[in-house]
């Protein structure tokens, strides 16, 4: 198991617990941890990233935070394995922005039981924060896949009512998340729209058959809630089979997607520096600056890193609403009352927003169609609300 140190300072566990009566917190340090693909996440990245452009400002209420995680290559019982190392062996404060899905929910039984907060999860999952009476120290971050696919629904209604849909979805949790919410967001009435499904394996590389067998469906749009190289190999599947169909790509895919065919459509939530619009913005500026700096080569103009900066940016708020010595569980209740009005990171309008009972920071989204190589924002913020 490979440990990737992303903080200057890194403190022995033993010298942690002797120094404090909460874990991962002394006097001049607050250690978090986070389990995910080394070295090939975006989003802890820029999160990375963001953290040591606060450290140099200071660090929160005078402590640096120091920032670890380990490799777990996407499997969920490694996953499990590093969480109960970060927190057993480590002693770390938190847990930050572990990445996926199935892994966020195989680490829940453990951290709720230990009372660790799982702050601002990297994952769409609605289960994330539908679940909060059962595991209350958990809470995720993007808006919930199901509300998702229904807004992808709901532009579908607005711009072709009469649309035959195709889905090429993931056979896990984020496709049938997405799926459902497509369902919903169109309705009883307007099922029939969807003319077939077609349910991909995220091991299974080769799309085509499955591609084929939605173009015979007569289908004149195609969903793709599928990971990002299988978005790739279904879009190209499409082009060779002389198939237009219009394009809905998944938002966690659409940043991946290489090339992005044009006139697809995606939900977006940060200031996409891909975007034109965004060139002269204070916000994306300042993103880049702290990239260029704090994590070179480390993709300025990748989304996913601006999405780790965004949720890195509403973790320090939390963790200066938890006080000035803060603890378990007042970062469980500050994760839980944000009121953060403009990230700097995310669409200007989005608002971050948690209470007791509402357990999902980011409620809206934006739509954007790729158009000659860049992603046009259109139609202002959509409601993306359970």
């Amino acid at each position: 198991m490979k440990l990737v140190v992303l903080a200057a300072l890194v403190l022995a566990p033993a010298a942690l617990a002797g120094a404090a009566a909460t874990p991962g917190v002394t006097a001049k340090e607050v250690v978090i941890g986070s389990s995910g693909p080394a070295g090939g996440d975006g989003v802890l990245r820029g999160a990375d990233a963001y953290f040591k452009y606060v450290n140099a400002r200071g660090g929160v209420n005078g402590r640096r935070i120091v920032f670890r995680y380990l490799d777990d290559g996407g499997d969920p019982a490694q996953t499990l394995e590093n969480a109960r190392t970060l927190i057993e062996d480590d002693g770390v404060f938190a847990l930050f922005s572990v990445v996926g899905t199935s892994t966020n929910l195989a680490i829940r039984d453990l951290t709720n039981t230990a009372k660790v907060p799982v702050v601002f999860a990297a994952a769409g999952a609605t289960a994330l924060g539908r679940d909060y009476r059962k595991y209350p120290y958990t809470i995720g971050y993007a808006p919930p896949n199901a509300e998702e696919g229904a807004v992808y629904a709901k532009h579908m209604l607005a711009s072709n009512a009469k649309a035959k849909v195709a889905v090429l979805y993931a056979a896990d949790d984020d496709g049938a998340d997405l799926l459902a919410g497509l369902r919903k967001g169109l309705g009883p009435a307007n099922a029939k729209l969807i003319v077939d499904t077609a349910p991909l394996d995220p091991a299974v590389d080769d799309v085509q058959a499955a591609v084929a067998q939605l173009k015979a469906s007569g289908a004149s749009t195609l969903v793709l809630l599928v990971p990002a190289d299988a978005a790739t190999h279904a879009a190209a599947a499409a082009a060779k089979l002389r198939w237009r169909p219009q394009l809905y790509v998944a938002s966690a895919a659409a940043n991946g997607m290489k090339p992005v065919p044009q006139n697809a459509i995606t939900a977006v939530v940060v200031r996409d520096p891909a975007t034109a619009k965004w060139a002269n913005d204070p916000g994306a500026k300042l993103g880049a600056r702290i990239v260029a700096k704090y994590a070179p080569g480390g993709g300025t103009t990748d989304a996913s890193v601006v999405a780790g900066l965004a949720s890195a940016y509403s973790f320090v708020d939390a963790l200066k609403a938890a006080g000035k010595t803060p603890t378990r569980e007042s970062l469980a209740k500050a994760m839980t009352s944000m009121r953060e009005a403009s990230n700097p990171f995310l669409l200007p309008g989005i608002r971050v927003r948690t209470s007791a009972t509402s357990r999902f920071p980011i409620t809206q989204v934006g739509l954007q169609r790729r158009q000659a190589g860049r992603w046009v924002l259109f139609g202002g913020l959509q409601t993306a609300r359970p």
